[in-house]
């Protein structure tokens, strides 16, 4: 490689040269041609050096995903002080096909474009990933809150000096989790009662109004705990891997499972309307029962790869050796950031489930919608032959508009995600925050609407409710 630089006397630069392919390893020469002095230090290692730098990669060298795409890379970082500004042109003789670049201040592994000066080729004509996260994740699909907030987040910065983003973010979690709260509240104390339960529907969704409460409750400590251990960067590596290996999944656990209840409700409904007199109620019941059991154990042995391949990557910069009034607590940077790793299979394995997950209750409701709208108006009209099909469509909407509003609702909801999750190539979160933010909280909003979506728009549950409360008040107030 060759680079032409201008380089200021007041500033700090450092030179990575990293290889082209992954694990490949040789050994490599700098020249520096100028008219002034410069000076090239290893960050690791302190070698001094004026125009020429030999050295080697071999496998002991770090490693990362040059350019975010090709992985695995093995690097060296040199740092560059120059005595007089001026331009200088560093260039590479090596028996490997190495790759330059000069970055301004420090070199973050993780986000490879960020503090770039200048490289032998166009960074910029690389694709981008998400969040500027170097892993395997090349595109929406499968969207973390770490991939949307970590460009947002500010190290060492209270919460009161973050960005608008963050701060409106934190209210909106607060919001949700209250009304997630009083949502629970209200939905387990309606199909407790045992006329909720007649059929399965009820037993699904008193499971529902547990598990919302506790994926809003994840929700909340994924946020917490994202943005204090970024603010904090003290933060013990044991807690941050943790955190890293254990909350995604669990939080995941609960959001599927949640999902799949709801599914369960629009299905066994469109099942009701399809049978009709004849449908089996302790058949129902004893259905649902199982499934409630089997459900939990099912999505968690789907996500199980999750917890094997989840790491910390932790990368810490060197110290400023040509800065001495600088302490060690303001030249060393740690970065950390929770990756995940995959194999080609896994991978594909991966995004086949995340996709399952994602459209599997998404199709189910819009199914159970169609059916108890079309499904039943098909059935009235040969029955009925005095009226059009279009008017039985009608009649039928006026008439079970309380089991068509929940799949509608639910489907509604659910869009925004899986448009945003299948936009082609990979994304950058940063430069459309809220294009992807916006459907991620929304993705939430099922979990504190169960109450809303369920229960008001049924007589029978909301007599149920009532009843509920009368029985409270009863047992609460004084004889």
């Amino acid at each position: 490689f060759k680079l032409d630089i201008y380089l200021n006397v007041d500033m700090v630069y450092v030179l990575v040269v990293t290889t082209f392919d992954s694990k490949e390893t040789g050994q490599f020469l700098i020249a520096v041609l100028s008219e002034n002095k410069v000076t090239l230090e290893r960050l690791s290692t302190p070698v001094n050096i004026q125009f020429n730098y030999s050295s080697q990669l071999t496998d002991s060298n770090p490693t990362y995903y040059r350019d975010c795409q090709v992985p695995q890379c093995h690097y060296e970082t040199l740092q560059i002080h120059v005595n007089t500004t001026g331009l200088y042109v560093l260039w590479s003789e090596n028996n490997i096909n190495a790759y330059g670049y000069i970055y301004k201040n420090d070199f973050n592994p993780l986000k490879p474009p960020e503090n770039l000066l200048v490289s032998h080729d166009d960074p910029k004509k690389s694709s981008c990933v998400i969040g500027d996260q170097c892993n395997v994740y090349l595109k929406g699909i499968g969207l973390t809150l770490d991939d949307i907030l970590r460009d947002e987040l500010q190290p060492s910065t209270a919460l009161n000096n973050q960005s608008f983003s963050i701060k409106l973010s934190a209210a909106l979690t607060i919001i949700m989790f209250v009304a997630g709260l009083i949502n629970s509240i209200l939905s387990f104390i309606t199909f407790q009662h045992k006329d909720s339960q007649q059929v399965g529907c009820g037993m699904y969704l008193l499971a529902s109004s547990i598990t919302s409460l506790l994926t809003i409750s994840m929700f909340i400590i994924k946020f917490w705990f994202l943005v204090l251990t970024h603010i904090n960067e003290s933060t013990s590596l044991s807690v941050l891997r943790g955190g890293c290996a254990s909350i995604e999944p669990i939080l995941k656990l609960f959001l599927y499972l949640d999902g799949w209840l709801n599914a369960c409700v629009a299905a066994e409904r469109a099942v009701l309307m399809f049978k009709g007199v004849n449908f089996d109620k302790k058949k129902s019941k004893s259905i649902a029962r199982r499934t409630i059991l089997i459900l939990p154990f099912f999505i968690f042995g789907t996500l199980i790869h999750e917890l094997v391949f989840r790491r910390l990557f932790v990368y810490e910069t060197g110290l400023d050796k040509i800065d001495t009034n600088k302490t060690n607590e303001e030249t060393i940077k740690r970065y950390v950031s929770c990756i995940t790793r995959y194999s080609p299979p896994i991978q594909y394995y991966n995004t086949t489930i995340l996709f399952f997950h994602l459209v599997g209750p998404f199709i189910v409701n819009l199914c159970s919608a169609l059916f108890i709208i079309f499904g039943g108006a098909q059935q009235r009209s040969v029955a009925q032959t005095n009226q059009s099909f279009k008017q039985h469509v009608k009649q039928q909407f006026r008439e079970h508009k309380q089991l068509i509003i929940s799949p509608i609702v639910l489907l509604v909801l659910s869009m925004p995600r899986l448009i945003i999750s299948l936009l082609p190539g990979c994304v950058k979160t940063s430069e459309n925050l809220w294009l992807y933010l916006g459907p991620y909280f929304i993705s939430f909003t099922p979990s504190i609407l169960t109450f809303l979506i369920f229960v008001v728009p049924s007589e029978l549950y909301m007599k149920a409710f009532k009843q509920s409360l009368i029985r409270i008040r009863r047992c609460i107030s004084p004889q």
